[in-house]
């Protein structure tokens, strides 16, 4: 990369931030305000300068674009589903980035109705997302939700199915999620807080009247809790759901009769969590109740839905997360995770059958997929490996067979899965316990230390990476990298209690647990400092940054995405979106004792005069999620105090959010730009 390009400096405005007695000087806090040419100015800039360094990279960011590109197979289609007579298929044009959502009626042999053509929709925005498409129960009217700015702050609309009109209707700043009653004109939505995009407010909408005559459901008053809205499987009720990191409550109401009053299932309590599914007269409820950390199933009677009344059907086990459950009229499907590894357990309402679905490796991803029927005698669901890629595929519940109803084209003719070999270790953290580490590369690599390792991770608010297959990942594995993902705490591979002590008070585990599992992958010569890579986003991008304040030697590059990293001044910020709602993941900095522990940690707050590793940062001008300001202001601290002359780059997408450019190829560029920059560190340049 070329030495010479000057890189632009952000101005120093100091901002005295001062709590607990303890003062924070922070020079780039004015960078917070989007409005000011100043910083549109220095985001152009930080641009500017990093198409500056990276131009010698443009044809390969190109042939990376066209060789991921190259093996989509671009007129794709799902596999059809049936939902109230009709047969619903989301596919794809070659040529175009956006679905078509159509349907089918009663055979998929009848002629095609297209419901929405998102490339259309799409024409003249800069960014476009279709959020939802919610079926009206008498199939006549559809409504839907789109966001044209990528904050997640959804438009919901109404269109005739049958005419194709799509009504005056126009309901603003909604999550994009939205149900119907049975009466076919009555509609339920979530509605954001206007400051900081909080759901926080349930309201009803009658077909042809304006939104501001909208009715008020239910009003979340609780910061830290979260509201939504949606139907049971059975169409029986509309349920509203509140929920915070540790705690949930739900409401129900007979769908036949939307304008009667919500009846409270069971009120909330503190640090017990509980989803409810109903089916007949009875609600199926996953909860972790009387310190059931990995959950148990219960069920209740429709007509009396409190916690005494809850039974137990399957009990709480020790080394066993209960994740989800289908409900068919003759059989219950758990998704279990037991050492990280997800199955499928099939149990007979009859009580004669109860067994598991066979997977061999170790390195896979299963999931139940999508089954609105609850006559059907087959289960859908989901299976990808590292090596395999993803298929979804139909088990016959009675005969006990499965067939593949389709399984991911890769095209281009080079690739075959037996070329490839995964694997899961284990390294051990320096408390002592073991972390896993998911593990793929082409079959032939030797473990001498030379590798290019990719070592990502996400781990926080229990949500867990699983090992599935990427095609995009192939660029990198067939130019010799390693790609590993590291199962550290703060996720629930291993469990409720792998979450937990990676939370609050136990958020150091998270990070060096990632640490420790790169070296343990430079110790067993899968590679060595001088070519491992290191990966994450949002909270991974937090991540990223604590483990280049803690460990900047272990790696060549970073790649950092929509980083959360300025952890302290935004949970202080009560305006920014999101803020209250994660308290009880990372704690209140209101209170001194997180607040000190928070600000031990915070990347911004503990960049240092000394040497970091290459560094690309990347970033959306509209997240809501993780504000711009935040990867920005890191950047300019980094590139006033650091003591080496390696790369530091900040691409902000000026038209995107959270998620990134829209479009399924757009986004490939922003892949090629990061691909293209570790590649171009190890010498790879085609």
């Amino acid at each position: 990369m070329n030495s010479n390009i000057q890189p632009p400096k952000a101005q120093k405005k100091a901002k005295t931030l001062t709590i607990h007695d303890d003062v924070r000087i922070d020079n780039y806090y004015w960078l917070n305000d989007k409005e000011n040419p100043e910083v549109i100015n220095y985001l152009e800039a930080e641009n500017a300068y990093t198409k500056q360094m990276m131009r010698h990279t443009e044809d390969f960011q190109k042939s990376l674009f066209e060789e991921m590109k190259g093996r989509i197979k671009e007129d794709d289609s799902s596999v059809p589903y049936k939902l109230n007579g009709y047969w619903y298929i989301s596919r794809f044009e070659k040529g175009h980035d956006y679905p078509i959502y159509t349907r089918k009626r009663d055979t998929l042999e009848a002629e095609e109705d297209i419901l929405f053509d998102c490339n259309q929709m799409a024409k003249n925005e800069s960014y476009f997302n279709l959020g939802s498409i919610a079926i009206s129960p008498d199939n006549k009217l559809a409504a839907f939700s789109t966001d044209t700015l990528g904050r997640r702050q959804y438009i919901i609309q109404i269109k005739n199915l049958e005419t194709g009109e799509i009504y005056s209707d126009k309901i603003l700043n909604t999550t994009g999620s939205v149900t119907w009653a049975n009466d076919n004109k009555t509609l339920f939505y979530d509605r954001r807080d206007d400051v900081t995009l909080r759901s926080h407010k349930v309201l009803k909408h009658t077909l042809h009247t304006e939104a501001s005559e909208d009715v008020l459901v239910y009003h979340e008053t609780d910061d830290t809790f979260n509201s939504f809205v949606y139907k049971s499987k059975s169409r029986k009720y509309i349920i509203i759901g509140s929920a915070s990191t540790l705690s949930s409550e739900y409401r129900i109401l007979n769908a036949d009769n939307p304008n009667g009053d919500f009846k409270l299932f069971q009120s909330r309590i503190d640090k017990v969590e509980y989803t409810i599914t109903h089916y007949n007269d009875v609600f199926y409820i996953i909860s972790n109740i009387d310190g059931a950390s990995n959950f148990k199933l219960l069920k209740t009677n429709e007509n009396t839905t409190e916690s005494q009344y809850w039974e137990e059907v399957l009990p709480h086990r020790k080394d066993v997360l209960i994740e989800d459950i289908e409900v068919f009229k003759e059989y219950l499907v758990v998704n279990e995770r037991e050492n990280g590894l997800n199955n499928l357990r099939i149990i007979s309402w009859s009580g004669s059958e109860d067994y598991y679905l066979p997977f061999s490796c170790e390195t896979y991803t299963t999931y139940i997929a999508n089954n609105p029927d609850f006559d059907s005698s087959f289960l859908r669901y989901g299976f990808s490996s590292l090596t395999a890629p993803n298929a979804i595929i139909d088990y016959n519940f009675k005969t006990g067979q499965s067939e593949i109803k389709k399984e991911q084209t890769i095209l281009g003719g080079t690739f075959k899965k037996e070329n490839y070999e995964s694997k899961r270790i284990w390294a051990t953290a320096r408390d002592g316990v073991k972390v896993p580490i998911s593990l793929v590369y082409k079959k032939g690599v030797k473990l001498d230390g030379t590798n290019p390792l990719l070592q990502y991770a996400y781990g926080s608010y229990g949500s867990t990476t699983d090992p599935s297959f990427s095609t995009i990942r192939l660029s990198l594995l067939d130019r010799g990298f390693i790609f590993a993902i590291a199962h550290i705490r703060g996720g629930e591979y291993l469990g409720r209690d792998w979450y937990e002590n990676g939370k609050l008070l136990n958020k150091k585990n998270t990070f060096t647990d990632f640490i420790d599992c790169s070296k343990y992958l430079i110790e067993k010569n899968y590679t060595s400092s001088e070519h491992l890579y290191a990966s994450g986003g949002s909270a991974g991008g937090l991540l990223m940054g604590v483990v280049i304040n803690l460990n900047p030697e272990l790696y060549h590059g970073v790649l950092a995405a929509v980083p959360f990293v300025d952890v302290v001044t935004t949970m202080l910020d009560d305006t920014i979106p999101l803020t209250t709602g994660e308290y009880d993941e990372w704690g209140n900095p209101n209170e001194e004792t997180f607040y000190r522990y928070m600000k031990s940690y915070s990347p911004y707050d503990n960049v240092e005069a000394k040497a970091y590793p290459n560094l690309l940062v990347t970033t959306g001008l509209h997240d809501s999620q993780v504000q711009y300001w935040e990867p920005a202001k890191w950047v300019a601290k980094l590139r006033d105090l650091k003591k080496d002359h390696k790369t530091l780059l900040l691409h902000t997408d000026m038209d995107a959010g959270h998620g990134g450019a829209s479009g399924r190829f757009e986004s490939l560029k922003e892949v090629a730009l990061e691909y293209a920059f570790i590649l171009d560190l190890e010498g790879i340049s085609t």
